[in-house]
């Protein structure tokens, strides 16, 4: 048999590692074509045969705060240090929005793939990643509502803004981490559709969206401040609106955040091995 023969015979074997693993970041470079093109899809059925499109990306969080604004804004009077209410109700929206929709499509991305994981290989790990980053463009959509509401009220963004890529790292960070943790867990527990959408329910107002944070006493805010829900919210209010850092609560977020998205990937790679066989 000649040496070509012997090439065109070659095959290679893809084998499940057992173990603990953290990701191969090589093989994810080699696969970053098709993430691009999973990344792009997505943003393209998004809205597909709507008839307003992308315009639902603004209306959601808009009608969000308008609520907000008259339930805890006008009725309640929840106190925001001399903000207006719908501004200070709108900086912390637009990131959740993205947080929520973000976390929700991550965690069932393995099971709405499911058709494609039996078929074809490709590092599972861009699937929960896939959504992550989809989301992005609703995210930065909807930012126009927050410039819209700062030039109403002629708030200019201070120094501080030059912060935004550093908190918007530490949103897409926190979406990646909870993704990670869910879609694995999804496969093997139906239960997490349905547990997701009360648990992101109720971390809503474990984060000072509609509240501000030094409503919190004192001798809860430690145990509070390592939420990373409350980092990233109050950081996008400093970098926008001109508040002062509150480095006592995203400090303690980010570490919270870096040892969920570690923890996760870990537990990922290690669940990744019986993905097919169950799902």
């Amino acid at each position: 048999m000649s040496d070509a023969s012997e090439k065109a015979l070659d095959t290679i074997v893809i084998e499940p590692a057992s173990g603990w693993r953290f990701a191969d970041f090589r093989e994810l470079k080699e696969y970053r074509d098709l993430f691009l093109f999973l990344v792009w899809r997505d943003i393209k059925v998004l809205y597909a045969q709507t008839i307003l499109g992308f315009a639902w990306a603004l209306i959601q969080p808009a009608v969000q705060i308008a609520i907000f604004t008259v339930v805890f804004g006008k009725v309640a009077r929840i106190p925001t240090e001399g903000i207006p209410y719908v501004l200070y109700a709108t900086a912390g929206i637009i990131p959740w929005t993205y947080l929520s929709q973000s976390i929700t499509h991550s965690a069932q991305s393995l099971v709405a793939g499911q058709s494609m994981l039996g078929k074809i290989y490709f590092p599972r790990l861009i699937y929960p990643m896939t959504a992550v980053l989809a989301k992005l463009i609703d995210f930065f959509l909807s930012m126009l509502i927050v410039v819209g509401v700062m030039i109403y009220y002629k708030v200019y963004p201070t120094w501080n803004v030059l912060l935004f890529p550093v908190f918007t790292l530490y949103m897409i960070s926190i979406s990646a981490a909870a993704g990670l943790w869910l879609s694995a867990m999804a496969i093997r527990f139906r239960d997490v559709k349905y547990v997701t959408h009360y648990v992101i329910q109720m971390l809503m107002y474990s984060a000072p969206i509609v509240y501000s944070a030094s409503t919190i006493p004192h001798k809860y805010r430690i145990l509070y401040s390592l939420n990373p829900l409350v980092g990233v919210i109050e950081g996008y209010r400093s970098c926008l609106l001109g508040t002062p850092l509150p480095l006592d609560y995203i400090v303690p977020g980010m570490v919270t955040t870096l040892l969920l998205l570690i923890g996760g990937v870990f537990y990922f790679k290690r669940m990744e091995w019986f993905f097919v066989d169950v799902i």
